[in-house]
């Protein structure tokens, strides 16, 4: 619960931005120069905290960002780790998923390649009060959108 203090003390929040950056690749070209640009934001310092914050991740993997500007030209930033459906083309291997799933299925993983992306998914701001249960149940519906069976063991 809130108290009357944190609301009196609380910045005005200018904007929040959501993007999507590739881990140790912030770089005040675009998407992120125009984005922090247009709220004045300290571009360099945001590179810098990103890249520092994303450097155990592998080259390249897309990082979802999502940043509070404030109108005093601060602002804070979360990162998420990578969406569920490019863990799956990542474990599966594949660049693209089934055009009619349910009809036609792309590939097949294992529930191992299940549980250990519902591990990755856990350390997430967001996720880290769900189950690892209810996070597997939720990945295996995203791969079954995507045309992606899932088998006990992979033979």
């Amino acid at each position: 619960m809130t108290t009357l203090k944190d609301v009196a003390t609380r910045k005005p929040v200018l904007a929040t931005i959501r993007l999507l950056v590739p881990a140790g690749a912030a770089r005040p070209a675009p998407p992120v120069g125009p984005a922090l640009g247009f709220y004045r934001l300290n571009l360099m310092a945001f590179c810098k905290d990103f890249n520092a914050r994303t450097q155990k991740y592998k080259a390249e993997t897309p990082m979802q960002v999502t940043l509070t500007a404030y109108k005093d030209s601060t602002f804070e930033f979360v990162v998420k780790s990578p969406s569920v459906s490019w863990f799956l083309k990542k474990a599966a291997g594949i660049e693209t998923t089934s055009g009619r799933p349910g009809h036609n299925m792309a590939t097949s993983l294992s529930l191992r390649h299940i549980y250990e992306i519902a591990k990755l998914k856990q350390s997430d701001p967001f996720c880290k009060h769900v189950s690892l249960e209810a996070l597997s149940k939720s990945i295996i519906g995203t791969a079954k959108s995507m045309g992606i069976e899932i088998v006990k063991d992979l033979d």
